[in-house]
């Protein structure tokens, strides 16, 4: 197990309480349990820990105690009854059944809380957006909203937040009527993996890099989130949202501001977040008529991931026959700024593709092919440096360069240099989820969203959403599971002379190849 490296292990934060609102759910099973009972094992809990699940469902302590025990063997295999660690660590969790719009139960929540012997606590919305505001307003209502002296009341809550401008501005009204903004953490998973963070310190404290940084020697920059999984079992959600309001609007973004940010101030969170706002600020805005040229959207058909037969996404019956809610997305996106005018970022993310993988992709630009006018391709240049930054999976690095092959002829080839982390430092990064409960419970929000950004990322994209409204008569093209997704999307990238590009990652004991 990797331990989080922390400037504030050593002053851990004062004893807490933390209430997962959806306690019941998949990704509290899935992610947060395991994520907590990892701090726990690392002792980045204070003494006075205690956590509280609250959802509709009836259950007893002991009711919830066993049912995470039980449902966490396949993601936890240390959640155990036979480990001693986790047998201590099920006596700091205690289940409080209630509606998120019940007055009476968000009093009993109080009660509870007040009786765990900390005052301060860490609220986790881990529900549906329809129950956010409820929650909301039974936190202020009941008085949990409001910080005790010398103490704190935070809320993290969970993406998406809104579905548009319109309605992320009302969420933000309901939210701040409750609690200040530094009290809210806007959660983005994304951002707590380790490839994420090290973004900023692989720009800003490495100088070799900072100057070439820009749009002298930078030809364009290539984001793909690919995932392998359909939407089976979870069509009448993802209908509501697609690629766009999923991927693109959130995770997406923020790769792209880290990436493309100025260096700030101070590694305070409001000096990166404040960057990161002026990125986005500077993005071109798409008319109807660049989001024809600069959008595709498609929705899979049937076909085979990794030798499994998937249906296409109109064939399940949690989706309207005639859905026009792309599970692609390509776009090109320009940022009007001097480092960055005139560099196109090009931006994919779609199911049932054939590899999971994120990466970010840096292309320089190539070099002049007359000292190297190989025989065999007069007219083309040597293929460009590529630094690629794997966010996921086998997160690392990798850089290809231009080598001479051992020889008397001149062979030319491109060679890739990797650096991974678990072959460098024994053991794979801790979970995303680890570092951000433990940053939110210490106050610092670098690695969450501000206000502001969320607001001005749906800004860009209104009319996007606008534009793909109005073309919702046309249908949608299809790609079969288990392709890179519609011919469009590798035309968007082609037609400028470019082409998509991801890396292959070396095996080893501690990183499985994926493509």
């Amino acid at each position: 197990m990797a331990e989080i490296s922390h400037s504030n292990v050593n002053n851990p934060a004062p004893d807490y309480t933390l209430v997962i609102f959806g306690a019941s759910g998949d990704l509290t099973q899935r992610k947060l349990i395991p994520a907590v009972f990892s701090l726990f094992r690392q002792n980045l809990l204070p003494p006075g820990f205690r956590l509280i699940g609250y959802a509709r469902s009836e259950m007893t302590d002991q009711q919830f105690r066993t049912r995470l025990t039980e449902s966490l063997t396949e993601h936890c295999p240390d959640c155990s009854s036979e480990n001693p660690a986790w047998k201590k660590f099920i006596d700091c969790i205690s289940y409080c059944p209630g509606q998120y719009d019940s007055p009476d139960n968000f009093a009993q929540l109080a009660q509870r809380i007040h009786s765990s012997g900390s005052a301060n606590v860490l609220f986790y919305l881990s529900t549906p957006p329809s129950v956010f505001v409820p929650i909301i307003q039974g936190l202020a209502d009941s008085g949990l909203s409001k910080p005790p002296q010398n103490g704190f009341a935070r809320i993290i809550i969970e993406k998406p937040f809104g579905r548009d401008l319109a309605s992320a501005q009302e969420l933000n009204q309901h939210i701040r009527r409750a609690f200040r903004e530094e009290q809210i953490f806007r959660i983005d998973h994304y951002l707590g993996k380790e490839t994420v963070q090290n973004l900023l310190v692989f720009r800003f404290a490495n100088s070799i890099f900072e100057p070439i940084w820009n749009n002298k020697y930078i030809d364009h920059v290539q984001i793909t989130v690919a995932e392998t999984v359909d939407v089976a079992g979870r069509g009448s959600y993802y209908d509501q949202s697609g690629a766009l309001r999923d991927m693109l609007q959130n995770h997406m973004m923020h790769l792209l501001c880290l990436v493309a940010m100025e260096p700030p101030h101070s590694l305070k969170a409001d000096a990166i977040r404040d960057e990161k706002v002026q990125v986005l600020r500077s993005l071109q805005p798409l008319t109807p008529e660049s989001v024809d040229s600069s959008l595709i959207r498609a929705q899979y058909s049937a076909g085979k991931v990794k030798g499994h037969h998937v249906p296409g996404y109109l064939e399940l019956e949690d989706v309207p026959n005639d859905s026009k809610t792309e599970t692609f997305a390509a776009i090109k996106m320009f940022i009007d700024n001097w480092r960055w005018s005139e560099v196109p970022f090009y931006l994919r993310t779609g199911k049932t593709l054939p590899a999971r993988v994120t990466e970010i992709g840096i292309h320089f630009k190539s070099v002049p092919h007359v000292l190297f006018n190989l025989p065999d391709a007069p007219a083309s240049p040597l293929p460009p440096n590529v630094l690629t930054l794997r966010i996921q999976p086998n997160e690392g690095m990798s850089l290809r360069f231009q080598v001479k092959v051992p020889g008397a002829a001149d062979d030319i080839q491109p060679l890739t240099m990797n650096f991974g982390y678990a072959d460098a430092f024994g053991d794979k990064p801790p979970e995303a989820y680890e570092r951000l409960i433990l940053e939110a419970a210490e106050g610092d929000a670098t690695l969450f969203t501000r206000s502001d950004e969320v607001e001005t990322a749906w800004e860009f994209f209104a009319p996007v959403l606008q534009c793909c409204n109005q073309n919702n008569s046309k249908p949608l093209p299809s790609y079969p599971a288990g392709s890179w997704g519609p011919a469009a999307g590798d035309e968007l990238i082609e037609r400028d002379g470019r082409e998509w590009y991801l890396t292959r990652r070396p095996v080893s004991p501690k990183a499985v190849e994926s493509l």
